[in-house]
């Protein structure tokens, strides 16, 4: 099967009108009903004729649409929807991440989902979008357009792309780590380890606060941190490490609204249990966001 996603206006509005209402009719009733079931074609290309929307065809065939409405520094997607005969074919991923491509000038993605439909608002926080406002019955949530998330089908995979982050590291480079106990922090450093050559066996820092491990390589040490124990971060500066963290890639565990202070350059790496295990397998989402000039060039081809 060949899926393809692009660009509409007006001029496509029967299509995804028919997706539209596809998608919706197929939903459970609400009260009050969605407002996307009151579309009409003229309504939809009035829509469209604003900053247009997008189409997905699988083999030719409309099954995903969207409207794109930029409001401020955010883009709404309004009018998601997948028509129930193409679910599970990765159609609404492929949609969102064309958005993500489409909404130029924006600062983040914004959706608004039902209360009443927790399975939707589920999928929204599996593509890496979070809650910002609940207005019953709506919940909308957000996802920052510089994020970039990797689904990880188990440790071994977590390690990989640890790995395969680390060949885009630098001394001086601040990693911040973020997932619920067990998500995969430790692991996912591993992989970072692995890819620097640094000696030692990369474990959970928890009863040592910090750990250094210096490079076999003649690149930078790695500096393993848990905040969770810190009352700041500036307490690493008592700590006497055997190294400066200007000339380490420093990776904070636990790290999630106290690292700021240590660079206005920093990767966010927030680590979320995926469904629930099957087949031997533990899935995660690893989100990836760049913060600051320092990550401009980073590849997120490069990765996975």
């Amino acid at each position: 099967m060949t899926l393809e996603v692009r660009r509409v206006g007006p001029e496509s509005a029967a299509q995804v009108l028919e997706v539209v209402r596809a998608a919706f009719e197929a939903r459970p009733p609400l009260d009050p009903p969605a407002a996307a079931l009151t579309e009409t074609e003229e309504t939809i290309a009035a829509k469209l004729a604003g900053h247009g929307g997008l189409l997905a065809c699988l083999d030719g065939e409309p099954v995903g649409a969207l409207v794109l409405d930029p409001i401020g520094s955010t883009t709404y997607l309004r009018r998601f929807g997948v028509h129930p005969a193409a679910q599970g074919h990765g159609v609404a991923a492929e949609l969102i991440e064309a958005a993500a491509e489409a909404a130029e000038g924006s600062e983040d993605l914004t959706v608004v989902a039902r209360e009443e439909l927790p399975a939707t608002i589920r999928f929204w926080e599996r593509q890496g979008f979070r809650e910002i406002r609940r207005d019953s019955p709506n919940v909308e949530l957000r996802r920052p357009l510089r994020t970039h998330a990797f689904q990880v089908r188990d440790a071994d995979a977590m390690r990989a792309l640890g790995r395969s982050l680390a060949g885009q590291l630098a001394q001086g480079d601040l990693v911040v780590l973020s997932g619920e106990l067990g998500a995969g922090k430790t692991t996912f450093t591993q992989g970072l380890g692995a890819g620097l050559g640094v000696r030692g066996d990369v474990t959970s820092p928890t009863f040592v606060i910090a750990r250094v491990h210096p490079s076999l390589i003649g690149g930078p040490d790695l500096v393993h941190v848990d905040a969770y124990r810190l009352g700041g971060l500036e307490e690493l500066d008592d700590l006497d490490l055997d190294t400066s963290l200007d000339d380490a890639v420093t990776v904070v565990e636990w790290g999630e609204g106290l690292a700021e202070g240590l660079s206005e350059s920093r990767l966010e790496v927030a680590i979320v249990r995926g469904d629930a295990p099957h087949d031997g397998l533990d899935p995660r989402r690893v989100e990836i966001t760049p913060v600051g000039p320092r990550w401009h060039a980073l590849s997120f081809r490069a990765l996975g």
